[in-house]
């Protein structure tokens, strides 16, 4: 009988798929009809999936924001029966501070063609602007010599 001898120690390379760079909910997660709803549904997630409980959460937001956040005021936020209590910019700054995910932030941004992404690939980002420049500017003159040289 043939044993198996692949090193389970090796990675490979093939099947590696980078890590989303874009802070947001995955596709889906969030889907309500309306702005109000999807920030609930951010909300309630964001509550749900942190390590911390409400009141935890409550407590870190108002030593943030220097003014008093309850429980109560996360129940209402996170339900999407309470459409006249959405979360403030200011508050929503507030529940990243407490719970270290952004992605209630990210996930608006993507209608509007923007993500908000890790510091540390801004650099990155900034390598492809200018690899994007040089293919423009090399584009440019291979035109330019294409007319020049009446080709």
């Amino acid at each position: 009988m043939a044993r198996d001898r692949r090193d389970g120690a090796t990675l490979d390379l093939l099947s590696w798929e980078p890590p989303p760079v874009a802070v947001r909910f995955a596709e889906g997660a969030v889907r309500a009809v309306s702005v109000a709803q999807r920030l609930s549904l951010a909300v309630a997630t964001t509550l749900r999936e942190a390590d911390l409980s409400r009141e935890e959460v409550a407590a870190r937001m108002g030593n943030y924001l220097g003014e008093e956040v309850s429980k109560n005021m996360l129940d209402a936020y996170a339900s999407q029966a309470r459409d006249a209590h959405n979360i403030s910019l200011a508050r929503a700054f507030a529940l990243l501070h407490a719970t270290g995910d952004a992605r209630i932030l990210g996930s608006e941004l993507k209608g509007f063609g923007l993500a908000v992404i890790a510091d540390r690939y801004l650099a990155a980002v900034e390598e492809a602007m200018w690899a994007e420049r040089e293919e423009q500017a090399r584009q440019k003159r291979l035109a330019a010599r294409h007319r020049w040289k009446g080709a």
